[in-house]
């Protein structure tokens, strides 16, 4: 399942350091507006200790975990809806993106340039938004002379309903307010997705902070946490620099001494990997046998035979049952022949929903 979390923010404000923290990669990190003009794409894996504790007890000759694909944008600036500073390209990108890590500079440094002068993340935020809302505003209007013509012609029998969302999300947007914020019925959701709107995607604020200001935050933060409240999105405080130096040093040992000595229990990155995940409202289920322990990714709400289809579509289309074991139960009990005998083992048919640490078996038949 190819999923995408698009980085965004200004330049300079740490986008693609965070990007070389959570991908291993090496995309340039510069101190100047627009270092990074093509996005750089990393694969990274999902942090979950229940795989290492099932690969200990299974001793599979292979693991293999879950992973998302994050995507290093380009830094927007003001007009780039109207296409400054390469703003055509660098939202095309962000539109091919399932979720939004949004990247706002918390900490104060005068080394290190702002493009607008000045460290204001709230302001930094809001012309962001401006420039998806704007470019959404767009796309909505465009729509609304659509569906009105196709309303009267009654080539859609959908096109009312739509109009009278568009209209809505024209109101919302043209208040300086996301896509995402506006309440809609079930309906309206599934038209909703139809626009692929930049405002209507998922999205992370992660407040880049200074090394004092690690597990606490700061001003910066705390006027971003105020300044969010009423968008139902996620916030994490994350020393960005200070990740850097962690994710560059070799010795296990010394990345554990280094964490402690910040009072973190683990990398924020790892963290934010596991947001991100959440985030594209995924979850995982395993599958554990002699050869490999695997983590497969799938959406909140799938079937067992969508779940199985993720493995092979032939699993899908040739499902008969599922067998189940909950990953508690499994560590519990420490093997797949324990859990059977304790009755623990279930069999589940097609209308069976997955839950997150399930560990599956399918049986098909093609």
């Amino acid at each position: 399942m190819a999923l995408k979390c698009g980085i965004v923010g200004l330049p300079n404000v740490g986008k693609s350091t965070l990007f070389n923290c959570l991908s291993n990669a090496k995309a340039q990190a510069a101190n100047f507006p627009f270092c990074t003009i093509e996005p750089n794409v990393g694969t990274i894996q999902v942090p979950d200790p229940r795989l290492q504790r099932l690969a200990d007890l299974v001793k599979p000759q292979q693991l293999v975990p879950a992973t998302v694909e994050i995507v290093d944008i380009a830094g927007l600036v003001k007009g780039a809806s109207e296409g400054e500073g390469l703003g055509n390209k660098f939202l095309g990108n962000i539109r091919e993106c399932d979720a939004i890590l949004h990247v706002l500079r918390c900490f104060d440094d005068d080394n290190v340039t702002h493009v607008d002068g000045s460290v204001n993340p709230v302001r930094d935020k809001e012309i962001i938004d401006t420039e998806l809302q704007l470019k959404d505003l767009e796309t909505v209007e465009k729509q609304i002379s659509r569906v009105e013509k196709m309303a009267k012609i009654g080539s859609d029998k959908d096109a009312k309903k739509k109009h009278e969302l568009y209209l809505s999300l024209k109101d919302h947007l043209s208040q300086g307010k996301s896509a995402r914020s506006l309440e809609v019925s079930e309906e309206q959701s599934f038209f909703l997705k139809e626009l692929f709107l930049l405002t209507a995607k998922p999205v992370l604020y992660v407040c880049n902070v200074d090394e004092a200001s690690a597990t606490t935050g700061n001003a910066h933060s705390e006027a971003v946490k105020t300044a969010v409240a009423g968008e139902g999105a996620s916030i994490l405080v994350i020393a960005v620099g200070i990740e850097a130096e962690i994710a560059g040093l070799d010795d296990p040992e010394e990345r554990h001494m280094f964490l402690e000595d910040l009072g973190l229990k683990e990398p924020g990155v790892a963290q934010l990997i596991r947001e991100a995940y959440h985030l594209l409202e995924l979850q995982t289920y395993f599958t554990a046998g002699e050869k490999e322990v695997r983590a497969w990714t799938i959406r909140k709400g799938m079937s067992a035979p969508q779940a199985a289809g993720v493995i092979h579509s032939d699993f899908e289309k040739g499902f008969i049952r599922a067998e189940v074991i909950a990953f508690d139960d499994y560590d519990r009990l420490g093997s797949e022949a324990a859990a059977k005998e304790q009755g623990k083992l279930r069999v589940e048919g097609k209308e069976y929903i997955v839950q997150d640490g399930d560990v599956m078996h399918f049986r098909f038949n093609v």
